[in-house]
């Protein structure tokens, strides 16, 4: 397998310094201006930025968005959350997700198709530097390599003793960094996927990592909240900038401005400098809830950032803290239990990050569940409802709803896309049938 071409790399960068200078007065491409992406249905799992300023989000409500002057473009094809995308070469984006699959997309040819599929959810995704193979991280506890253009069985790599949450590629694409849960880093052979050796034993779980462009450190972020650059090829520590904040969740690095970017569950950003390992700064992002995901604007001027929100923020590097923070109106779910009766405070806990109750189309994992009572279900227009649902030939009602929550999604209707949930007081289901009888009726 061969895994790298310089003039794959050549040709982005080229492209992205042209580029820079047509996009700039435009609301998503510009630098140092603050801008949001508004219209997914659940909160951004995933960002990637490409050369040319398009935007990629992965979001729960399983759809990837295509962003070009801040217009979406809607890649739909995932029966569940979308954790990660990345960019490969040509028009081709891949994406991966909680269906356990990955997905291989030609948006401007309009197609898609399923590249492969893991034994659990897949976290992250890494493009190698040919930009025809793709790494992919998964909660299986391997790695996987698949290649884009030919099909033949992806490379896989076992040996992490837990699940798997980051990947990276090497420079020349001959090595995979991996970061996992079970607290270590380890570096594989990319064309056997044979171990090559435990970088870093570090005995918490370990979320995310970035490496050098040049190959000669590693980052990575745990969930004891420490943020540790390491060494390369030894993995001996170099800097530690951990905070009294956990877990790290997500890193990015920029190297036209040389940074590293971090988000932890408290809803901060840390910029490191990676020439003086100095704390540029440390900016709190969000009132409230996590920093899933980070993107650096190919110019290096913006920082991308994605949480609980259905809304990518990119704030200025140059002006961090002055612009608004996510999360200024709390979830729904969020809400003080003692402002809602029993039934609302089920449905938000539930229901409300994938449903909505009116009749407004808006984007959510599942379905609206405006006039539920007496709609059987997998009937509602425009939603692609799994096979399984479709034909399962239920009528919602007082009684299959309350089934439905009290042995839940996965006995009642074994293979649909609904989550493993129950509600096991029999007083909260009647309180929560109560409540959408209340407010999903139409008028």
């Amino acid at each position: 397998m061969t895994l790298h071409s310089s003039r794959f790399v050549a040709d982005r960068l080229i492209f992205g310094l042209a580029v820079c200078f047509a996009l700039l007065g435009t609301s998503q491409g510009s630098a140092q201006e603050f801008f949001t992406l508004k219209g997914h249905g659940g909160p951004i799992k995933g960002i990637a930025a490409d050369a040319d300023g398009t935007i990629l989000t992965a979001s729960f409500d399983n759809s990837v968005g295509l962003w070009r002057d801040g217009t979406p473009h809607w890649l739909e094809g995932h029966d569940a959350a979308v954790n990660a995308v990345a960019f490969a070469e040509g028009d081709r984006v891949v994406s991966a997700g909680d269906d356990f699959t990955l997905r291989l997309w030609d948006h401007a040819a309009g197609e898609s198709r399923i590249l492969g599929q893991h034994a659990a959810k897949v976290i992250r995704l890494a493009v190698a530097p040919d930009g025809q193979h793709v790494a992919s991280a998964s909660w299986d506890r391997t790695l996987r390599i698949w290649s884009l253009s030919e099909d033949v069985p992806p490379v896989e790599m076992t040996g992490h003793d837990n699940i798997v949450n980051d990947v990276s590629f090497s420079l020349d694409g001959q090595r995979l960094y991996s970061a996992s849960a079970d607290g270590t880093l380890r570096v594989w052979d990319a064309s056997t996927g044979a171990p090559l050796r435990r970088l870093v034993n570090h005995g918490f779980g370990l979320n995310t990592l970035v490496v050098s462009p040049d190959d000669t450190w590693i980052a990575y972020g745990a969930v004891d909240g420490t943020t540790r650059i390491a060494s390369l090829p030894d993995g001996a520590p170099l800097r530690d900038f951990t905070a009294d904040r956990r877990p790290i969740l997500a890193m990015a690095y920029d190297p036209q401005g040389a940074r590293i970017a971090v988000g932890d569950a408290q809803g901060y950003i840390m910029l490191i400098d990676t020439e003086t390992w100095q704390i540029s700064n440390d900016f709190r992002a969000t009132l409230s809830g996590p920093i899933w995901a980070l993107a650096f604007s190919p110019d290096g001027q913006n920082i991308h950032a994605g949480g609980l929100e259905d809304t990518l923020y990119s704030w200025p590097i140059n002006s961090l803290g002055s612009d608004p923070k996510m999360s200024n109106t709390e979830r729904s779910f969020l809400k003080d239990p003692a402002e809602m009766s029993n039934g609302e405070r089920q449905f938000q806990r539930k229901c409300s990050i994938c449903h909505t109750l009116g009749p407004d189309g808006q984007r959510r994992a599942g379905p609206s569940l405006h006039g539920i009572f007496g709609r059987t279900a997998g009937t509602m227009d425009g939603y692609p409802y799994s096979t399984t649902l479709r034909h399962a030939g239920i009528v919602w009602s007082d009684e299959t709803i309350d089934l439905l929550f009290d042995l839940g999604p996965d006995h009642y209707i074994p293979g649909s896309k609904m989550p493993m949930q129950r509600i096991t007081k029999p007083q909260d289901r009647t309180d929560l049938i109560s409540f959408l009888k209340r407010e999903t009726s139409p008028p």
